[in-house]
């Protein structure tokens, strides 16, 4: 697929405006919490960017995807957490505070891992020979550009002028949730001719991928007896992907459209499933 202004321009700066709007929640305590809080984020982070792969390679070699939308379900997956996952942790009563925090680490070790693990299911899946590449360094570099500089400007931006961040961030969230379902329409009028196949091919892969991820997220955090409200937001980290990143690295750092659309079945079923587990753990009675 060729650039054009969505993949080129709009998907980037978008994930920029995001990424900022994050920065503006953040506080460096947040970081710093793994420190006093070690085994609720540590179990978190181990979920986040072990198991969570480990089950969308299992998903994909069991349902037979194509090789294009087998490395688009592996990058939904190495696209853990986002602003997305503390909402819904947030109206599921879970640890708001934790959930930010493992969005705040994942969001620096994410450009690292997601390039290096791309290239790793791409070279599996597609083998060595296929046309699309991803130069690790510079993908590494435009990573840290549209991520993570502008979190560590919006942190800048709360701690100096706490009153503008604090009117700017809730547009900035509303905008991220927004611009993800627009995005996702025009993806979808992009390739409306394949669409129907496309979702026929992955829907089933996605939804079991992310009903999966986020029982084992929750399931995992009350096995090693979490708080009730420790485990919902783990659920939601594992199980809450940042389909914005997911289709940037498909579309625009790789230039591949096949490999967006299980970032677009997921990214729709995910509000779907998030809202049901919402209901689910509110019933889930506390600990």
């Amino acid at each position: 697929m060729q650039a054009d202004t969505l993949t080129a321009v709009i998907l980037p700066a978008s994930l920029f405006i995001i990424m900022f709007g994050m920065g503006l929640t953040l506080r460096i305590m947040d970081f710093t919490r793994v420190l006093k809080q070690p085994k609720p984020v540590l179990l978190g982070l181990s979920a986040q960017m072990f198991a969570l792969p480990i089950i969308a390679f299992a998903v994909a070699i069991v349902f037979t995807l194509p090789p294009e939308l087998a490395v688009g379900l592996m990058i939904i997956s190495f696209a853990p957490g986002g602003a997305t996952s503390n909402m819904f942790t947030n109206i599921a009563k879970g640890d708001v505070a934790l959930s930010i925090s493992l969005t705040a680490v994942t969001s620096l070790i994410t450009p690292f891992t997601l390039p290096l693990f791309t290239l790793l299911a791409m070279d599996y899946f597609m083998g060595s020979g296929e046309v699309f590449r991803l130069p690790l360094l510079k993908t590494v570099m435009q990573l840290l550009v549209i991520s993570v500089v502008p979190v560590i400007i919006g942190m800048l931006t709360q701690s100096k002028w706490q009153k503008a961040a604090a009117k700017i961030e809730p547009f900035i969230k509303i905008f991220s949730i927004v611009f993800l379902f627009l995005i996702i329409v025009a993806i979808i009028l992009k390739n409306k001719a394949h669409m129907a196949d496309f979702f026929l091919q992955t829907g089933l892969a996605t939804l079991t991928l992310n009903i999966l991820v986020l029982a084992l997220g929750f399931g995992l955090a009350k096995f090693f007896k979490l708080s009730r409200a420790q485990s919902v937001s783990i659920g939601y980290e594992v199980g809450i992907q940042n389909g914005t990143l997911a289709l940037l690295v498909a579309g625009t750092l790789i230039g591949n459209s096949t490999m967006m659309i299980p970032a677009v079945t997921y990214s729709i079923l995910m509000f779907i499933t998030g809202f049901l587990f919402a209901v689910l753990f509110k019933k889930y009675p506390p600990s």
